[in-house]
């Protein structure tokens, strides 16, 4: 008869030759395996994966600006290197009448398409926010110029508004007779700035519609208990909610009507309207710089002097909305 110690379990440890007594340590799942060899990450290695993307920016954002501020103080030409000439550049803009004209155009462009890309794209956020039968189609039609190409956004435009155009036809038949869009310097302007806030309504919109999302139901719930109605709790409720998101599609618009080329490009030609009294510094720019004989370092400074005028112009939007919170 087998005695009890000769029933009792061997430990495991002496069954693969170890000493009961010696000390085992479990391995987790990120431990090396026995004999293998631990692989250190080495320090460049962070580096090799952002390459590519730094790589592009410096290819394509990080070369252009400091060639650019290079070539302000410099005389180069298309085809000719250049030397250096100091502010020589910078003193001609402050005599070149195509200048101001340019700036008086972008500026005007800023004035009259930030508000009403503010405050337009709001309002029809609130029209489309709601989940009503057949809603999708008009987020779709709205958001549809968003992703239209400028040049055929452009040209549409032009059919309509051209003297034989569907408008001035339109007019016509009502008696007022035809208007100028295209060869009035004021009415252009305007008809771009409408083209403007026309494609960018759909934009707009969706960047609303997300901050829309994340005001309280609670806060028009407690307004409307308070006998507030629907102009009120605009702007006693959404208008505060989503007053960063204002600021930030201030700052977007107010850039982008600053740099605006392509609309008025489209509309008034390259020349700028009747005697180039529609451009806008940034085809001022592009008149300026390109062609065989087209001077990049005189284009170079009027692209420093819109850099600057951008940034200052955010940094406006910034300031005023620090002054509101405090």
């Amino acid at each position: 008869m087998a005695s009890p110690s000769s029933t009792a379990r061997v430990p495991r440890s002496a069954a693969r030759g170890r000493h009961p007594g010696s000390a085992t340590r479990e391995q987790g799942p990120g431990a090396p395996r026995p004999g293998s060899r631990v692989r250190r990450q080495l320090p460049t290695s962070p580096w090799l994966f952002a390459a590519p993307g730094i790589l592009v920016v410096g290819v394509f954002i990080l070369y252009p600006f400091v060639s650019t501020l290079v070539n302000a103080f410099t005389d180069r030409r298309t085809l000719m290197p250049g030397e250096y000439v100091g502010l020589a550049n910078f003193r001609e803009l402050l005599h070149d009448e195509m200048f101001w004209t340019g700036l008086r155009n972008s500026t005007l462009y800023v004035l009259g398409v930030v508000p009403a890309l503010v405050l337009l794209p709001l309002l029809l956020a609130l029209l489309v926010q709601k989940n009503i039968p057949g809603i999708t189609f008009f987020r779709s039609a709205f958001y549809t110029p968003v992703v239209a190409s400028i040049v055929v956004v452009g040209l549409i435009w032009v059919w309509l508004l051209d003297e034989r155009g569907l408008v001035n036809a339109l007019l016509e038949a009502i008696g007022v007779g035809k208007v100028g869009f295209l060869s009035d310097q004021w009415l252009l302007l305007l008809s771009a700035m409408a083209v403007t806030v026309w494609r960018g309504l759909g934009y707009y919109m969706i960047i609303y519609l997300a901050a829309l999302a994340n005001v309280p139901r609670e806060l028009h719930e407690a307004a409307q208990v308070d006998g507030a109605g629907a102009v009120r709790r605009f702007f006693t409720v959404t208008v505060p909610a989503v007053r960063s998101t204002m600021v930030l599609v201030a700052a977007l618009s107010s850039v982008s009507a600053f740099k605006v080329f392509s609309e008025v490009y489209l509309m008034a030609g390259p020349d700028g309207g009747p005697a180039g009294e529609d451009t806008t510094l940034v085809m001022l720019v592009q008149r300026t710089g390109t062609g065989l004989t087209g001077r990049v370092g005189y284009a170079s400074a009027i692209s420093v002097v819109v850099f600057l005028v951008t940034v200052v112009l955010m940094l406006l939007v910034l300031r005023a909305d620090r002054k509101e919170e405090t």
